[in-house]
């Protein structure tokens, strides 16, 4: 899955190259409204790219791979290196196969053969981001802050959606500033976007 039509279409047409596999392309909104992934072996996701506006990024991913388990079907995403929040986002999405969007697509054809068979592939491209997604500084409620930060909500906006007091709201701002190294809340959305937190 892309929700980018032309990059949709060829990767889509590259692995369709492979006699031995049977592509079908969607975008993730095609995807939420059908069950046509679930029935398929193996579904191939861009961590970069979930559902354009959602309010948290990480929802439908995490979705994503709860439809997916139910039905059987493994989750193979492609990540850009150097992005540990993505890794650790897929991970906590059950995925079984890990390449990096860097990798040759025989890499892709290879991962997607052994993701089928119910075997773990990761690329070793992707192993330093593994280390770096346990140390992800934000707590989750962290992360949900600053998520509605980077979507342009206001302090005020994001305390009324969360139901906390501003003065709540502005401790957790200070310590998403503070735990990222980041001048202030622009900044940090920034570093979290560059590190895949967000």
């Amino acid at each position: 899955m892309h929700e980018t039509p032309l990059l949709r279409s060829a990767l889509a047409a590259a692995l369709g190259a492979d006699p031995e596999l049977r592509v079908e392309a969607t975008s993730w909104r095609e995807a939420s409204e059908g069950d046509r992934i679930t029935r398929a072996d193996v579904c191939v996701v861009d961590t970069d790219t979930p559902e354009p506006g959602a309010p948290d990024r990480h929802l439908p991913l995490l979705d994503l791979g709860r439809r997916l388990r139910a039905g059987s079907t493994a989750l193979l995403v492609l990540a850009a290196t150097g992005r540990p929040g993505l890794v650790r986002r897929a991970t906590e999405a059950g995925a079984l196969g890990y390449v990096s969007k860097d990798a040759e697509p025989d890499r892709l054809a290879k991962a997607i053969r052994m993701t089928a068979e119910g075997h773990r592939y990761v690329d070793e491209a992707l192993a330093p981001d593994f280390i770096g997604a346990t140390t992800i500084p934000l707590t989750p409620r962290e992360l949900h802050v600053l998520s509605l930060i980077a979507d342009g909500c206001s302090p005020a906006e994001i305390a009324d959606r969360l139901h906390l007091s501003r003065g709540t709201v502005r401790n957790y701002v200070a310590a998403v500033t503070r735990k990222t190294g980041a001048r202030n809340r622009v900044d940090a959305v920034r570093v979290s976007r560059e590190a895949g937190w967000i």
